[in-house]
Order: C-alpha cells, then sequence, then structure tokens
C-alpha cells in the first residue's frame, strides 16, 4: 500500500498548497493539470477509494469523489463489468460507516454518486438501489440519511439532465412513479409519528378567556368540528433531532410534488399532517420562547421551528400550483383551503395583547412570503372551482385577506397582497361581463368587501391617515422608470379603478368628498397670500402648521391623480347616466387650474421652500395632467351639446385655455411648463371646438410662438405647443360638414405658422453648402435639430388625419422639406445631423408619401441612393459608433415604406433596393457578430418578399387553371436566391433576437405566399434550412427557441414528407460524426414515420437529445475500446 499511502499524502499537501492564500494563480494552473491528468487514469478510482477510507482532509476527499462523479457521468459505459459491481458495493458501504462522522457536503456530495449509479445501471444492474434507501428510511439510526438519499434521487432522476437517452428519462420516471405511494406512505408515517410522539407529552395549558380559536368563522370554514379540534391542538416541542427529520421529510415532499401528478396516492391523512407543520410558521410562542431564554441554542431552536412552518408551506404551494386537478382531487383540494384559512385566522387574530401587524412582525418574512404566495395561487388558479362549493364561505375569506393585507409589516408584502386583489377584481370583472343575467346578484355578495377595500387603500395613500408609511417611501431613485412612491400610487389606484369599474356610484362617492376637503385647504391658501417687496409669500410660517400644509398638499396631488384614473368610467354608454358627477368633477378642476395659475402660487415665497414650493407646483401641475384626463369627455359633451346651448361647454374650455395660457413660457417650471402643454394639446386634438381659434388666450400662445424676439421655450415644450397649433389649424372640426370647415383660411394661417417657425432654416439654404467654420456649424446644427423636431412632431400627429388635413400640411411644410433635401449631402459625414434629417424624411414617408407625389419622392429615393455608396455605408457602420448605423437603420426604414406601397409607382426602384441591400450593406454586416443595422435590413427583405411576390414569381390566373396546379414562372431567380442564403446564414449566428425574427418572417411568408412549396425552394433549398436547424438544436445555441424551430421544421419537412423520410433523414444521420452505425440506426427506427405536428416534434426532440447523449457516451470511452 505505500504507493496509495504515498500518493495520499502527496494528494495532500497538494491540496493544501492549491488553497494556500499564498500560492500564485500560474502555480495553481499547474496544479490543477496535474490533478486533472490523474483523474484522467484508467483505474484511478482504487486510489481514490483509498483516499476516500484513509483521509480527513475535506479537499481530499472532495476531489476524490469529482473523481469519481467524471467517471460515473462520462466514462461509466467504459468502466469493466467486475469495477463497475466493486464500486456500487464500496461506496454505500463507505457512507453507511462514515455518514455520521463526515462533514455534511461530503456526506451530500457521496449520496449524490452513488444516485448518478442508480440512474445509470438501476434496476437492471444495481437491482437494490432503491429498496436500499427504503431500508434506510425505515432504520430510525439512518432515518436521515436515506431522507437525502430519496431527495437526492428524486432531483437526480424525475428530471435528470441531457446524459440520458430518452428512452432511459421515460424509464426511468415509470420506476420511480412505481414508488410514489410506498414513498409518501413512509413519509406521512415519519412526520406523524414524530407529532404524536411530542404531542402526548406536552403539557396542555388550560384555555384561557382570549385564546378561544374556534369561532363561528372557524367551524363554518372548516365543516367538521373534528378537524377544528385536531387543528386546535397545541403545538408540540421538538428535540432537535426530531425537528432535523421532520425538515428533511418535507424537503423530500415538496420536491416529489414538483413532479408527481396530482392523485389519491396524496391522502388526506398526508394534508393534514403537512398543516400541522405549517402551524409551526404562524406560531409568535416560539420566537418568544427564545427571547425570553435567552440562549443563542433556543434561539437557533426556535428558527428551527420556523422554518418547518416555512417548508410545510412550500409543499403546499407546489400542489396549488397545478392547474390540472383531477375530479377525484378537488375534494382534498377543498379540506386543503379549509385548513390554510384556518392558519390564516390565526395569523390575522386579534387579541387586546397583540395587534395583528405586531403579530406579523414576529412571523418569519420568508413563512410571510410563502403564505403570500400560497393566497396569490389560491385567487389565480383555484378560485373559480372553490367558489361554487356552497360551503366555501368566499366572503369570509375575503375578510381574512383584507386584514392580512391592511397589516403587512412590509411594503413589498403590501404590494404583494394588492397583486392579489388586483386578480380577485378581474376575476370578478370577467365573470360579471360572461354573466350579465345575474350580475346585481354577484355584486351584492361583494359589494360590502370591495367599498372597505377602495376605503383602506384610498387611506393608505394619504399622509393624512399613513404619514409614517409614506415618509419612507423613496420618491428620488428611479427603478423602472419610476420611483418607489409612484409605483406604490400607482399600483394603488389601480386598485381604485378596477373597484371604480364594479362599483361607479359608491366609488365616486367615496372618492369626491375626500378630494374635496383637500381642495378647500389649497382654495383657502389665498387669504394667506401677502405682498412682499420682491413679490408674494405664503404667511403659514409655525413648524406644525407647514408640516400639515404639506400633507394637504401631497394627499391632494395623489388624490388628483386618483380621479384622473377614473375619467375612463364617465365616458360611452354611461356619458348621460353619470354626466353630473363628471360635470361637478371638470367644473372643480377647471377652477382650480384658474386659480393656481391667476395666484401663481408657482413662483411664491413660502416658509419651508425645499418642501413646500415642489408640492405647490406638483399639485397645480397635477390638476391640469387630471383635466386632460376628461378631454374625451369634454369631446363627448362638445358632440352632445353643440347644436342646442353650449354656453356652459364654452366656458369650461375658455376658463381652461385663461389657466394654461399663463404658464407657457420659459420661465415656468419644466414640470408645470409640461403639464400645460399636454393639457393644450388634449384640447387641440382630442375636443377640437370651433372656437379654439377666435379664443383671445390662443392667438396670444400663436404670437409668443411666432414672436422670434421671445425666449423659445425648452425643446420639448416648443414641440408640444407647436403640435397643438398647427392642430387647431389642420385638424377637421367634428359634428360640421365638410363646406363649414372654412379650409381655404386654415391654409393660409397654417402657411404663415409654418414660415413663421422655419425661417432661420430656410435661410440655410444658400450658406450651409459652403465651407463652415465650427462655430458656425454647431449654431446651424442647433436650428437643424430645433426645426426639423418640431416640423417631424408636427407631420406624425396628422399622419392618421383626413386627406384635407395632410394635403394642407405639406403645402406649408414643403419649401421646408427641398431646403432638408438639399441640405442633406452637405451634411453626409456629420452623423448626428444626417440622423435627425432621416428621421424627418422617415415621418413624411409614413404621413405624407401620397401628398409628396411621385416626382419627388423618385429624386429624395435616387439622392439618398446615390449618396449611401458603399464607402459611406462602410464608414457609418463601422467607424462612426451608434450613430452611425442608427443613420442606416433609419434610411433602410425608409426603404420599407418604400417598397410596401401598393400599386406600380416604386416598382422600378426594387432592383436597386435589392442590390444595395445585397451587394451593399450586406456584405459589411453580415461577418460582424454585432447586431446593428441587422435586424433592419432583414425587415427590409422581408417586405420586399412579402409585398412584392410577384416580382420574383409570375403567376397568371389563366395558366393555373389550365394546368391544375402550375408552376409559376420564376423571375429575378439570382437576387431570390441570394436573399433566402443570407436568410439562412443568419440562423448559423449566436444572435437569437435575429433568428427569432428572421424565422418568424419565413414562417409568415409560407403561410401567407406558400414560400416552402415553390420549386425553386423545395428543390433547392428545402432541406439545407432543415438541416441548419436540427443543427442548431443539437449544438444548444437557441435553446429558448426549441418549440418554434420544432415546428418550422415541422412545416418544411411536410411539404415533402416522402423525401424528408427517404433521403433527408438517412443523409442527415450519415453526415453525423462522434455516433457510430449501429447509434445512426437506433436513431433512424427512433423516428417513427409520423405525420402530425405534435408527434413530429417530439421525434425531432428526441432525435436531437439521443444524438447528443451517444455523443457524450462515445466521448467518454476510454481510447482503444473495441465497439461491436
Amino acid at each position: 500500500m505505500a504507493s496509495e499511502e504515498a500518493s495520499l499524502r502527496a494528494l495532500e499537501s497538494l491540496m493544501t498548497e492549491f488553497f494556500h492564500n499564498c500560492t500564485t494563480n500560474e502555480r495553481k494552473r499547474e496544479i490543477e493539470e496535474l490533478l486533472n491528468n490523474f483523474a484522467q487514469q484508467i483505474g484511478a478510482w482504487r486510489f481514490c477509494l483509498y483516499f476516500l477510507s484513509s483521509t480527513r482532509n475535506d479537499y481530499v476527499m472532495m476531489y476524490s469523489l469529482t473523481v469519481f462523479e467524471n467517471l460515473i457521468n462520462k466514462m461509466w459505459l467504459g468502466v469493466p463489468s467486475q469495477d463497475k459491481m466493486e464500486i456500487r458495493s464500496c461506496l454505500p458501504k463507505l457512507l453507511l460507516a462514515h455518514h455520521k462522522t463526515l462533514p455534511y457536503f461530503i456526506r451530500n456530495k457521496l449520496c449524490k454518486v452513488i444516485v448518478d449509479i442508480g440512474r445509470q445501471d438501476w434496476p437492471m444492474f444495481y437491482h437494490d438501489f432503491f429498496t436500499n434507501i427504503l431500508q434506510l428510511i425505515q432504520s430510525p439510526v439512518t432515518t436521515p440519511l436515506g431522507l437525502i438519499m430519496l431527495k437526492t434521487t428524486s432531483e437526480e432522476l424525475a428530471c435528470p439532465r441531457e446524459d440520458l437517452s430518452v428512452a432511459r428519462k421515460e424509464e426511468l420516471r415509470k420506476l420511480l412513479l412505481d414508488q410514489v405511494q410506498t414513498v409518501l406512505g413512509l413519509l406521512t408515517g415519519i412526520l406523524e409519528s414524530i407529532w404524536d410522539k411530542h404531542s402526548v407529552t406536552a403539557a396542555t395549558p388550560p384555555p384561557s378567556p382570549t385564546s378561544g380559536d374556534s369561532g363561528d368563522l372557524l367551524s363554518s370554514l372548516l365543516q367538521s368540528p373534528s378537524v377544528a379540534k385536531l387543528l386546535n391542538q397545541p403545538i408540540p416541542i421538538l428535540d432537535t433531532e426530531s425537528e432535523y427529520i421532520c425538515a428533511l421529510a418535507l424537503e423530500c415532499l415538496a420536491h416529489l410534488f414538483s413532479w408527481i401528478p396530482l392523485s389519491t396516492s396524496i391522502t388526506p391523512s398526508l394534508l393534514t399532517t403537512i398543516f400541522h407543520f405549517a402551524r409551526f410558521g404562524c406560531d409568535t410562542r416560539i420566537r418568544k420562547m427564545s427571547s425570553v431564554n435567552g440562549s443563542s441554542q433556543n434561539s437557533v431552536l426556535g428558527q428551527e421551528r420556523g422554518r418547518l412552518g416555512i417548508l410545510a408551506m412550500s409543499c403546499i404551494n407546489e400542489l396549488m400550483s397545478k392547474n390540472c386537478v383531477p375530479m377525484e382531487f378537488e375534494e382534498y383540494l377543498l379540506r386543503m383551503f379549509q385548513q390554510t384559512f384556518y392558519l390564516l385566522q390565526k395569523i390575522t387574530k386579534e387579541n387586546n395583547a397583540h395587534m395583528v401587524k405586531s403579530r406579523l412582525e414576529e412571523l418569519d418574512e420568508s413563512y410571510i412570503e410563502k403564505f403570500t404566495d400560497f393566497l396569490r395561487l389560491f385567487v389565480s388558479v383555484h378560485l373559480r372551482r372553490i367558489e361554487s362549493y356552497s360551503q366555501f364561505p368566499v366572503v369570509e375569506f375575503l375578510a381574512l385577506l383584507f386584514k392580512y393585507t391592511f397589516h403587512q409589516p412590509s411594503h413589498e408584502g403590501y404590494f404583494s397582497c394588492l397583486d392579489i386583489w388586483t386578480l380577485f377584481l378581474d376575476y370578478l370583472t370577467s365573470k360579471i361581463k360572461s354573466r350579465l343575467a345575474d350580475k346585481e346578484a354577484v355584486l351584492n355578495r361583494y359589494e360590502d368587501a370591495l367599498v372597505l377595500l377602495l376605503t383602506e387603500v384610498l387611506n393608505r395613500i394619504q399622509f393624512r391617515y399613513n404619514q409614517a408609511q409614506l415618509e419612507e417611501l423613496d420618491d428620488e431613485t428611479l427603478d423602472d422608470d419610476q420611483t418607489e412612491w409612484q409605483r406604490y400610487l400607482r399600483q394603488s389606484l389601480e386598485v381604485v379603478a378596477k373597484v371604480m369599474e364594479l362599483l361607479p356610484t359608491h366609488a365616486f362617492s367615496t372618492l369626491f368628498p375626500v378630494l374635496q376637503d383637500n381642495l378647500e385647504v389649497y382654495l383657502g391658501l389665498q387669504q394667506f397670500v401677502v405682498t412682499s417687496g420682491t413679490g408674494h409669500r405664503l404667511n403659514i410660517t409655525a413648524e406644525n402648521d407647514c408640516r400639515r400644509l404639506h400633507c394637504s398638499l401631497r394627499d391632494l396631488s395623489s388624490l388628483l391623480q386618483a380621479v384622473g384614473r377614473l375619467a375612463e368610467y364617465f365616458i360611452g354608454d354611461v356619458f348621460a347616466a353619470r354626466f353630473n358627477d363628471a360635470l361637478t368633477v371638470v367644473e372643480r378642476l377647471v377652477k382650480v387650474t384658474l386659480y393656481g395659475s391667476q395666484i401663481k402660487l408657482y413662483n411664491i415665497e413660502t416658509a419651508v421652500p425645499s418642501v413646500l414650493k415642489p408640492d405647490l407646483i406638483d399639485v397645480h401641475a397635477q390638476s391640469l395632467a387630471a383635466l386632460q384626463a376628461y378631454a374625451h369627455w369634454l369631446a363627448q359633451f362638445y358632440s352632445e351639446v353643440h347644436r342646442q346651448n353650449p354656453e356652459q361647454f364654452i366656458s369650461l374650455v375658455s376658463t381652461a385655455l385663461e389657466a394654461i395660457t399663463p404658464l407657457i413660457s420659459s420661465k415656468v417650471q419644466e414640470k408645470l411648463l409640461l403639464s400645460a402643454c399636454h393639457l393644450l394639446v388634449s384640447l387641440a386634438t382630442t375636443v377640437r371646438p370651433v372656437f379654439l381659434i377666435s379664443i383671445p388666450a390662443v392667438q396670444k400662445v400663436f404670437n409668443r410662438i411666432t414672436d422670434t424676439s421671445t425666449q423659445r421655450l425648452p425643446d420639448k415644450a416648443q414641440v408640444l405647443v407647436c403640435r397643438a397649433l398647427s392642430n387647431v389649424l389642420l385638424l377637421p372640426w367634428p359634428n360640421l360638414p365638410e363646406s363649414e370647415q372654412q379650409w381655404a383660411v386654415r391654409s393660409t394661417n397654417h402657411a404663415s405658422l409654418i414660415s413663421a417657425l422655419t425661417r432661420e432654416y430656410r435661410q440655410l439654404k444658400s450658406s450651409a453648402i459652403l465651407p463652415q467654420r465650427k462655430v458656425q456649424l454647431e449654431d446651424t446644427k442647433v436650428i437643424i435639430h430645433q426645426t426639423l423636431s418640431v416640423l417631424e412632431d408636427i407631420v406624425e400627429s396628422i399622419s392618421g388625419e383626413s386627406t384635407k388635413s395632410r394635403q394642407i400640411c405639406y403645402q406649408s411644410l414643403q419649401e421646408s422639406v427641398q431646403v432638408s433635401l438639399a441640405l442633406f449631402p452637405a451634411f453626409i459625414h456629420q452623423s448626428d445631423v444626417t440622423d435627425e434629417m432621416l428621421s424627418f424624411f422617415l415621418t413624411l414617408f409614413q404621413g405624407l408619401r401620397v401628398q409628396m407625389g411621385v416626382p419627388f419622392t423618385e429624386q429624395i429615393i435616387q439622392t439618398f441612393l446615390n449618396m449611401f455608396t458603399r464607402e459611406q455605408l462602410a464608414e457609418s457602420i463601422l467607424h462612426e459608433g451608434s450613430t452611425g448605423c442608427r443613420v442606416v437603420e433609419k434610411f433602410l426604414k425608409i426603404l420599407q415604406v418604400v417598397v410596401q406601397e401598393p400599386g406600380q409607382v416604386f416598382k422600378p426602384f426594387l432592383p436597386s433596393v435589392i442590390s444595395l441591400c445585397m451587394e451593399q450593406v450586406y456584405p459589411i454586416i453580415a461577418e460582424r457578430s454585432s447586431p446593428d443595422v441587422k435586424a433592419e435590413l432583414f425587415e427590409l427583405l422581408f417586405r420586399i418578399l412579402h409585398h412584392n411576390w410577384r416580382y420574383f414569381f409570375k403567376s397568371s390566373v389563366l395558366a393555373s387553371v389550365q394546368r391544375g396546379v402550375a408552376e409559376e414562372q420564376m423571375e429575378n431567380e439570382a437576387q431570390f436566391s441570394a436573399i433566402m442564403q443570407a436568410f439562412g446564414q443568419s440562423f448559423l449566428q449566436p444572435d437569437i433576437h435575429l433568428f427569432k425574427q428572421n424565422l418568424f418572417y419565413l414562417e409568415t411568408l409560407n403561410t401567407k405566399q406558400k414560400l416552402y412549396h415553390k420549386k425553386i425552394f423545395r428543390t433547392t433549398m428545402l432541406f439545407q434550412f432543415v438541416n441548419v436547424l436540427l443543427q442548431v438544436l443539437v449544438h444548444k445555441s437557441h435553446d429558448l427557441l426549441q418549440e418554434e424551430i420544432g415546428i418550422a421544421t415541422y412545416n418544411m419537412a411536410s411539404v415533402d414528407f416522402d423525401g424528408f423520410y427517404s433521403a433527408f433523414l438517412p443523409e442527415f444521420l450519415a453526415s453525423c460524426d462522434g455516433v457510430d452505425s449501429n447509434q445512426k440506426n437506433v436513431l433512424g427506427r427512433n423516428f417513427k414515420m409520423d405525420r402530425d405536428l405534435p408527434s413530429f416534434t417530439q421525434n425531432v426532440h428526441r432525435l436531437v437529445n439521443d444524438l447528443r447523449y451517444y455523443r457524450l457516451c462515445n466521448d467518454s470511452l476510454p481510447p482503444g475500446t473495441v465497439k461491436l
């Protein structure tokens, strides 16, 4: 044994050296190579067996087990059967002898290695593998070890990795399913016996007057006093060993439940037992006990016992998450819900000493999370199933859920509960829509619960009731484009809106008085405004008053958002029924916005400027935004009253405009300015009153925008105001015939508006052609940016409107468009300017191509095609970074619009567009790994094919009638083949988004134009594509798209199944390397000649899995192995 002994000592010193912090990386690599070479030797396992039994060095044991793991998972086929038998008998003996003394991670690794052998050899060569595990579990001394083995077996055999053939995977699952009943029986027995053994000895305290748990609700939930009595037993105190065994048993159950189907082998007694353990999580005495006794031993014990509750809830949630419930299991489910709601009642029970919130705070966070998960699964998966049981009290359940929600100790917990309410409200809404007949009955059942929910959610967003919690929320840091406070408010308002949809009158009468109270405070501020030397000051200085004002303003801001969110429930069919409520709201909002603008609260001096000034600005901005939300209501109001007495409507709109105009100034804070601009846009675009243009306030804005001497507004605001003014002139007035639209006057006014906005830009035409100094160039760039952003927005906003509006728009813009085209060549090397110009042209093509007319459109395209030479494209894509790529992408987008145009107008451009794509752009990007430009290029190629199919395939109706299925004439074959080849190449690249997009394009062309059936595709490309797709599956490079690839493969193969089975499949298998001929025959035999989609894709995935498995096996055989 000297050599083994010496090897062990050498290995120990190598391991110690490897993990020593002074060892260099260079030396670590040397040691690693040495160890790898040792592991690859045939027979290295014998040394490792000796090392395992003779060393106490953790590193050495871990290394030895890794050698075994590698041997079993990668080289087992080539190991002589005598050696296999020896390994199968030695490793379990080793485990039995040392399992008590080994560190847990070594013991677990050893268990996994033994299970790996079972995965390969059970039951044929290792017939007692599973019986050994069952025996270990049944023998008290080795129960924990048996449970660890069982859990590892469930993990490794039920859902094995792909190093097994499909047949073996199916065999293992079947073998395990045969054992399920026995295993579940054993686990039930273990848990029950430990519970019973400790329950007997637990001293039962006399019932105290406050601890009576069996109220009326409970008996109505449980239906049977015996179960209630059972669940009321005191929780036993377990010793550490018993707790450890219970934890292992529950972990096993959780994993088993993740893959076994719901069936009667999950017995009522097992479920009841799991619920007993779930009570450990909601027993606050455990925490108390550990804190009173103070010793760390006890607090660890308390945590362990809490953990049993968490594990039990994990088991319950695994069962809950299964949507497919057999009939015979429904009753068990009902029983599970009843028992869980018993727990919920226990958690949310109030008594004098204990408020619900503090009780929830004492429970383990993870337990609360699991419990919330349970409630979510109950509502989303099972509520529709359970609600119909008369013995299940849904309303009482909602009362418990209500308590649980509003006593959550953390914000995240509260959010999760609001999600559950949202699911419930969605369920209720869809139920009512599907059963309109008994709508009232359903609503009456839940009305009280919904009103309570609404009131409480509204209270929760108000500082008046919930200041301490709301001040903890962060309103600075953005996460997913919203701060924590905004997310809190948004989620709360979604719940409010959903209740409003179900109970409009209740919701409104709950919300409006609260809004009214806060409005009174705000409108009353006027009396505290005093004039000081520097301006106006708010004369509220006492700290307490400032704090109260701050809270009231924050609440007003939230409630204004709530009122805005509800606007959609006053329009459409219910307009007349809810008219008075909406009118009240809109009148209040108009009054508030005007008040804010008149007394200029946004510019006022306050005692605490850092707090109160942002509050005042926010309220003003939110009042404008809330009014904007009612634009659709105003539009409907207008259409109802425009003939009779429109005075009330005119007064609302005019007053709103008086509130807006003073705010359109570069001196006003941007938040407020933008709110005013958005409201102006909505009035001009959605409401469109005929008298808008004649209101002095609007004329004032016109003058301000067209007067070059006033300071320009910030970019965003300038764009919005110009959009509003343009729309006032361009959009048809509602409710009026064409003859009364006054287009002539409006057209003249629009032309002069655009002329004023583009004055400086049009003057560039003469100067920009000349070389410019740097300062001058920067000024020019600013003018281009400012003008094009406004023009682009104007075009975009009318692109879906009537022809007349678009005609007038283009007439006004015509000169500026020509200037842009003239400037384009001068700036071709300034990619930031080219980017903006192409954005503008893209918008023009999308919105006004008909108005631009064919000759000018041709001129634009020709200019672009001439400018984007191969050199220019290469410069943009390769050297100018993301801006350069964006320029090329926008150019391709313009071409996408052009090739989609129906009719013959732009067909002459097709050859040059295709040659630009295939000869100039494609060669530059084909070899680049970066996804830039590729998606746009392939979309353009798809559009060329999709919208210009006749360019490639000429088919005459007559010919197809005469010849039955006519072979179509093919034209431009070379271009078609080049495009298809580019698609094929794209499937060999790693970019998964491009792969998905292009696969979708091919499938669409097949659905719409029968691409795969075309002769050229069928005879020269079909099986090349199938081959590429199968290779992609084998290489697992795009695993997320397995399903899509499987379906596309089927659609291609189904064009010529005979060819697929007789020629392609044998050729494909013949060309596969890494598998021998016998294995190829098996792969071919296992691929059944099915012609339906599900069976075919199953065969494809089986082929791919088994091919990978055989390669893995063959790689692991020792060199020189003779295969028969």
